[in-house]
Parts: C-alpha cells; structure tokens; sequence
C-alpha cells in the first residue's frame, strides 16, 4: 500500500507514528485487561481465590504466546503483520464472550485462550516500527501505550460496571467491544507506514525476517550479556505483572478505594517515561544512547527500592508510593521492550530483528511472572498482596541493579574490543 504524501515530511511522520503505535496497543489492552478490575470477592476454587485461577491462566497463556512468537514474529512477512493482528484480536474477543457464557470454575480455560493470541501482537507491532531514525520517538508512543492503557483500562471497566451495571463475567467483553471500531482504525493506520528509508538503514541496519539458523547464531553471539539481561527482565517482568493484575488489592490494602486512581497514576508515569524515551532519538551515537538506557533502567530499579523503604517509615502516602513504584518499575521495563535492543543492534550493526530478540525475553519474562504467581498464590497465600509487593519491591532493587550492570559491563567489553579489532573481524556480526 502506497503512504500519504504527509508522512513524507520527519516531523509529521514521528507524530503520527507514535499515535497509530499508542492507540492500537492501547486498544489491545481492552482486551486483555478488562479482567483485572474486578474481584470476584469471595468465589473460590479447589480453596483458592477465583480471581488467582484467572489470572494464572491468562498469565500462561501470555508466556506460552511468547514461546510461540519467538518463530513467529521472527519470520512473519510485512504483508501479514496487519492481518494477523486482527486475528489475534478477534480469538481474543472470542475467548471473553465464551468466558462470560459459560460457567465457573469452567470458564477459566478461556482466559488461558485470550492470552494465547495476544502475547504475538507486541512483537508483530515491532515489525512496523524498529529500524529507522525515528524508532525511539515511535517505540516511545508505544511503550507509553501499555502505562497508559493499564490504568485507563481498569477505570473504564469500573466505570461501566458501576454506570451499566454489568456482571463481573460479561465485563471483560463488554470492556473490549467498546474498542474494536478504535482498535481497527488504529491497525489501518499502521499499514500507511511507509517502510524504511536507505538512510535509516545506514543509521540503524537492515532488519528482516530471521530463520531458526540465525536465530541461534544471534543467541550464540551475545549470550553472557543476553543471560544476565534477561534473568533481570524476568524480575521486572514478574514484578510488573503482579502490580499491574493486583493494584486493586495492593491499595485496597493500602486503605486506598479510588476508581480513578490507575488512570491518574499510570498516565502520569506514561507521560514522563514517553517524554524520556522521546528525547533518546536526538542521541544519534547508538552506543552512547545504549549506555543512557543503561543508566534510566538501573536509576528505575533504585528508585523502586528507595520509594518502598520511604513507604514502609511511613514518609509517603500509599497514593504516591504506588506511583513512584510504577514510574521506577517503567524506567527501567520500557527500555527492554524495544530501545535496548534497537540500539544493540544498531551498535553492533547486526542484521536481525528487534521483535525476536523482545519476544525471546518477553517469553522468558512471563515464565517468570507465572512462577511468582504459583509461588504467592498456592505457596503464601496468607501473605498480603501489599507485604508480598512489599517484599518484591526490595528483591528487585537489589538483584536487578546487579544483574543489569554486569550485563552493561559486558556489552561494553565487547563494544570496545569490536572498535578497536579491524573491521574485517566483525563482518559476520
């Protein structure tokens, strides 16, 4: 499909790049995490809460997405990426309104089939974005999305929960109908994107599909650094998820009931992580722009730990704790899903795909969040989800910062061994 004249001009094509990229993994969203909103106070199953059964499944469901979006979106062709996402939409639907049909305990199956198909979309979204001048403006507008849209989601469903009085069973579904007119215009607006230019391939690399073979290779190449990146993302992710499926609860137990609280709190850390991440595309050194991300993601997990132990001496209010525990948790999160590895790949000048290499770690990372669910929920079910957050937020600020350093340093190593050997040496890379 041919472009509009108007996304030839740099200034318009960011702007309207980074609003397409928002809006449409915003709108998937709906269909995600409408679940999360609500309770189910009281219901149980095999002595566990309903609500841990659902999102247990829904979490497995994203994890086994991302084992299977490791081929997937490594190899899917740029004809495909908008279909595909389309259907990965509609199963998702489909999975809510058979969840609202049929009954407890029956229907947690179908939250494991939601996850299923939307864990593909993120790295098939990638695809559009990744290798050209303007990625991290337009990376910034998508990551953004998923701050956003987590909060905004769960107010929208409260909302019409309260106003409509809709069951907690039909509002997963209801919550993601009201998006699928946005959702389509959205995905539309991603296909006028035109591909990237000879220029951006000069700057960032060529990108294209990867096979099995070159997957491997890529792995081979980087895994010290990869391994300890990733066992820090693993962290992070579990960490994230618990606090993004258990807000409700953490603040509840907090003494905080407030509706509106997830889309104020989360569209403040959305704008400043976007403002953040925006700004990198005027650091045109791809390894000095690495090692900038480096520094956001260890002063994020720092800034987790240090808000907590304020929280715990009783110098921050729960509100403000639980918005400076977001807005560390996404310095140092949105990085790693896309920008850290669009400028590894940049530095090294490896042609690959920044979508293998973010499903690969995503995968991984939600294995993670499924294992610290099993953990709390059937293994420390006594245990608050406010101690247990509590508890989490001290091991992340240590472990992660650790982790994540040595990753740097080892990157570094190798950054400065490939400037200073004869370029014939790196030709393979």
């Amino acid at each position: 499909m041919r472009s509009p004249a108007f996304l030839r001009n740099p200034t318009t094509f960011v702007i309207y790049g980074a609003v397409v990229a928002f809006c449409t993994y915003a709108c998937m969203y709906a269909f995600r995490r409408g679940i999360t909103a609500v309770t189910f106070e009281g219901m149980t199953f095999a002595g566990v809460s309903y609500k841990i059964w659902l999102v247990t499944a829904q979490v497995f469901g994203y994890a086994v997405s991302k084992g299977i979006g490791v081929k997937v979106v490594s190899e899917m062709s740029p004809a495909k990426r908008a279909i595909n996402i389309l259907i990965y939409v509609a199963i998702a639907l489909l999975a809510l309104l058979c969840f609202a049909l049929v009954p407890a305990p029956w229907n947690i199956v179908f939250l494991f089939l939601n996850g299923l198909p939307l864990g593909l979309i993120y790295g098939t979204m990638l695809r559009f974005l990744e290798g050209r001048r303007q990625t991290d403006a337009l990376v910034a507008g998508l990551t953004a999305s998923f701050i956003f849209a987590s909060g905004f989601v769960k107010t929208v469903a409260l909302t019409i929960k309260s106003a409509w009085g809709i069951s907690e069973f039909w509002l997963p579904f209801v919550t993601g109908s009201l998006f699928i007119i946005p959702m389509l215009i959205s995905i539309y607006g991603l296909t006028l994107l035109p591909p990237p230019t000879d220029e951006d391939q000069a700057l960032r690399t060529t990108r294209k599909p990867m096979n099995a073979d070159e997957r491997r290779a890529f792995v081979q190449n980087f895994r010290p650094g990869l391994i300890l990146l990733i066992l820090s993302y693993v962290l992070l992710s579990a960490f994230r998820d618990f606090r993004d499926n258990f807000g409700p609860e953490i603040l509840k137990d907090a003494g905080v009931e407030n509706a509106g609280i997830f889309a104020k709190t989360e569209t403040m850390v959305a704008f400043g992580i976007l403002v953040v991440m925006a700004l990198l595309q005027r650091v045109t050194d791809n390894f000095r722009a690495f090692t900038l991300l480096n520094v956001l993601m260890l002063a994020g997990g720092a800034l987790v730990g240090l808000s907590t132990y304020a929280y715990t001496i009783g110098s921050l209010s729960p509100g403000n704790w639980f918005l400076l525990t977001g807005l560390g948790l996404y310095m140092a999160y949105v990085p790693c899903n896309g920008l850290y590895f669009e400028r590894l790949i940049a530095s090294f000048r490896y042609v690959s795909t920044v979508g293998f290499i973010v499903t690969l770690a995503d995968w991984y990372g939600y294995l993670g969040s499924v294992g610290v669910l099993l953990y709390k929920n059937f293994g420390h079910a006594n245990i608050s989800y406010r101690e247990f957050f509590i508890y989490g937020a001290y091991t992340l600020a240590i472990l992660y910062i650790v982790l994540v350093a040595a990753s740097f340093l080892y990157f570094k190593g190798r950054f400065s061994a490939k400037s200073h050997a004869p370029q014939s040496a790196y030709e393979g890379i």
